[in-house]
This record gives structure tokens, C-alpha cells and sequence, in this order.
């Protein structure tokens, strides 16, 4: 039985998996509580050690601050030792959720770390559950390896939870603690409890979702539907171009109904809107209804990249360049601006779609680590333009401050293409755009 003043109070918490979501959250616990910020990278566990993140997520001075060497009462120790987990008596997993080659889901790391936690399971503990799923998997997949690993029982002798993430990455505005958190328990004690405990360190405050599914749900629908009215406005800017209307003064005139959504097209990459919904999409076909919207929205969105491509072609066409090892720079590989978030980047699609025309590409960002970019995707990225060089055509693709007061005709031969995805720029300025 959980006695929620009594627990609260004695509060030990294990956060495994330290990303974009899991580092946030080990610092807004680590300010109350005695925190254990668990993962398996070595070299994120050395760089967080020495008051260093390379997400851009944690302030320097704030995370030195609250690293904890000894046994102090709060504060945040990083470790990728697991006997140390044992002490805590809250777990939160908060390990990515992506898709396979086929965008399967592939609950891999969500198994290895519920195989981790239960090894230190122990009487009284209570598991949350952080990372995208689809609603059913924390009670069908975790839970039943947590008990396997620890021989406990599950309502008996722990409690679990799920409290979905909703971290922006490169949103210095909402942050964790301004942002309304869902929660929810597998008993009414353990939801009043998992609620209390968010609710201490979240002054923008909590909903209390009736059950664990219900959180689950309300996560991936939260995606799937942003996801939806992108490829929306997607499909409207691929006729709006057959019609020869720019989309962006279509939506502008459109917004000035009150209750007019201002989405406006784009790639659709990362780790959440380009994900999630496939996850909905595939509990949706084992459960025997097959989600035509979801995975309509998600086709168009997924064909973006090599659409840019073949309009940027296209135009290049149109001017008599050839394509055929034309060099072509291409400005961004991040999914989103302003983020050092490479994950599931649909820049990519274009890269490789003008790759099969044999042109050289240049990719070009200052936020993006290159090594990753190389490590994940076998695209050699710079991170300083070369001084003088002039392109056949230039995509910006992700609009980073650092883009806004650019000369990018500077940067263009004569005849050259500019093509602005994100709607960067004055249109009078660019060759084509979204």
C-alpha cells in the first residue's frame, strides 16, 4: 500500500535514460529530491558528470550545481552502474520509442531498460513510464517484465504509472516546469501519489488521467493529430503550386478567421510527430481497424523530402542547370530550428534524393554535431560556410537564426536556384518554397 505523505517525503528517484526528455526532468527532481540519473552511454554519463550536455537542454552552471558526488539529500549523481539503482524506490524510464526500417515500432530500448529497473525492484517501488507508446504497452509489455525480473507482483508488491513527456526540444519558453503535465497510476493510491509528485515540481500543474491507457492515448493522439494537420497544409501547398498561388498568402487570408488552425507545411521529422503516430497506427491494425487518416497524413508528410527535391530540380531545369554533379548547399540537417536535435530528420530525404542525381551536396549547419550526423546517416556536414564558394542552388531547410540575415544571392551562381522550405525568406527573393 503506498502512503503517499510518507513516500513523497523519503523520495529517492531513478531516472533512466538521459536524452532530451530524461536530463530535464533529473534536474527538476534534483532540486528536491536525492536523484540517480541512470544511462547505458558512457560518454553522456562523462559529459554530464562534468556539468556538460550537448542536447542544449540543461543550463552548464545549473547542472554542475546539481551534481551530486556524496550522499546529500538532493541533487543529481549520473551513473551507468546499475547496482546503484537499487537504493531508489522510484523509477522513471524515459528511453526513446522509435520505429524500424518498415516504421514498426521497436520497443527495444523500452525492454532492456524495464528488464533493468526490475532486476532492482523491491517491495513499496514505483515504476513511471515516460516514452511514447501505444495505449495498452506499459500494461502488456512492461509490467509483465517487470515482474519477471524481479518476482514480485504487480498492484501487490509494486505500482506503476505513466506520465507521457511533452518536451520541446530548443523551447527555452515551455519548459519541464511550464508545462501541464498528464499523470496516472494503476491503482487510485499510486495515481494520487505519481500525481503529488509531479505536481511538486511542475508549477504549471497536472491532469490525473482516469487510468495508465488513458495517458497512453492521450500522448499519441496529441502528435498524431499535429501530424495530420501538417500533411494537410502539405497536400494544399503541392496544388496550391499547380494553381500558381503561393500557399503562404493562401493561409495568411485563410488565419483571419478566428478559429482558422495556423499550421503551415513542412518536413515532418523528429522524434515524436514523425513516430508517434505509426505507433497508434499499428495497435490500431493488431486491434482490426485499419487508421486510413493516420497513415494517409503520415505518407504525405514522409514524401516531403523527395517532393523539395524534385521541385528544386525542376527549377533547375527551368534555368538550363544541369543537375548532373551541380553543387547544391543545402542549409540545416536538424529536424527543427535552433535544436541540436538530429534525430529522424527528413533533411536526409532530400540529400538522398539529389544524390541519385549525382549532384554534390554541401550540407551546411551550425547547430548540428557532425559526428553525429556522420555516425547516424553517413552525411558529412560543416558547421562554417566556405568563404567565396557559390552553389548551383541553395535549400534552406531549416530556418536557425543564424540563416535570418544571411546574402544567400551571395551564395548563388549565376544562373543559380534558391528554394526556401520553411518560408524563410521575402517570396520575391526565392526561386520556390512551400
Amino acid at each position: 500500500m503506498i502512503n503517499s505523505s510518507d513516500q513523497l517525503a523519503s523520495s529517492f528517484i531513478a531516472v533512466v535514460g538521459l536524452g532530451y526528455v530524461g536530463l530535464p526532468l533529473a534536474i527538476e527532481f534534483g532540486k528536491k529530491y536525492k536523484v540517480i540519473g541512470f544511462d547505458i552511454n558512457d560518454s553522456r554519463i562523462n559529459e554530464l558528470s562534468e556539468g556538460k550536455d550537448h542536447t542544449l537542454e540543461a543550463d552548464p552552471a545549473e547542472l554542475k550545481k546539481l551534481i551530486r558526488l556524496g550522499d546529500e539529500a538532493t541533487g543529481v549523481q549520473f551513473t551507468t552502474d546499475k547496482k546503484k539503482l537499487g537504493n531508489c524506490n522510484i523509477f522513471i524510464v524515459t528511453v526513446p520509442t522509435p520505429v524500424d526500417q518498415y516504421n514498426s515500432p521497436d520497443l527495444t530500448p523500452l525492454i532492456k531498460a524495464s528488464e533493468t529497473v526490475g532486476a532492482v525492484l523491491k517491495q513499496g517501488d514505483v515504476v513511471i513510464y515516460e516514452s511514447t507508446v501505444y495505449p495498452g504497452c506499459t500494461e502488456e509489455v512492461c509490467i509483465p517484465i517487470l515482474e519477471k525480473a524481479s518476482g514480485l507482483s504487480f498492484n501487490n508488491d509494486f505500482y506503476c504509472g505513466y506520465s507521457p513527456e511533452r518536451i520541446n526540444p530548443g523551447d527555452k519558453t515551455r519548459t519541464l516546469p511550464n508545462i501541464k503535465k498528464v499523470t496516472s497510476g494503476s491503482t487510485p493510491e499510486s495515481g494520487k501519489f505519481i500525481n503529488e509528485l509531479y505536481q511538486s515540481i511542475i508549477p504549471a500543474g497536472t491532469h490525473l488521467a482516469p487510468s495508465i491507457k488513458v495517458a497512453e492515448a492521450a500522448k499519441v493522439i496529441e502528435n498524431a493529430q499535429r501530424d495530420i494537420n501538417i500533411a494537410f497544409v502539405n497536400e494544399l501547398s503541392k496544388i496550391f503550386y499547380l494553381l500558381g498561388i503561393d500557399t503562404t498568402d493562401v493561409l495568411d487570408a485563410a488565419a483571419t478567421k478566428w478559429n482558422f488552425l495556423p499550421f503551415k507545411p513542412g518536413l515532418v521529422g523528429g522524434h515524436c510527430i514523425g513516430v508517434d503516430p505509426y505507433y497508434l497506427a499499428q495497435k490500431a491494425i493488431s486491434s482490426g481497424y485499419y487508421p486510413e487518416i493516420i497513415l494517409s497524413g503520415r505518407r504525405i508528410n514522409d514524401g516531403m523530402g523527395a517532393y523539395v527535391a524534385d521541385a528544386v530540380i525542376k527549377l533547375m531545369v527551368k534555368k538550363e542547370i544541369s543537375v548532373w554533379s551541380a553543387d547544391i548547399l543545402i542549409m540545416g540537417i536538424t529536424f527543427k530550428e535552433n535544436c541540436p536535435d538530429v534525430r529522424n530528420t527528413k533533411v536526409v530525404d532530400i540529400i538522398r534524393e539529389l544524390e541519385q542525381y549525382k549532384a554534390n551536396t554541401t550540407v551546411y549547419d551550425p547547430w548540428a554535431n557532425c559526428d553525429q550526423v556522420r555516425h547516424e546517416y553517413g552525411i558529412t556536414c560543416i558547421d562554417i560556410l566556405p568563404a567565396g564558394k557559390t552553389y548551383h542552388a541553395v535549400i534552406i531547410a531549416v530556418n536557425h537564426n543564424e540563416f535570418i540575415h544571411l546574402d544567400f544571392k551571395s551564395l548563388l551562381k549565376n544562373p543559380g536556384v534558391l528554394y526556401d522550405v520553411k518560408g524563410m525568406l521575402d517570396p520575391a527573393l526565392v526561386d520556390g518554397r512551400l
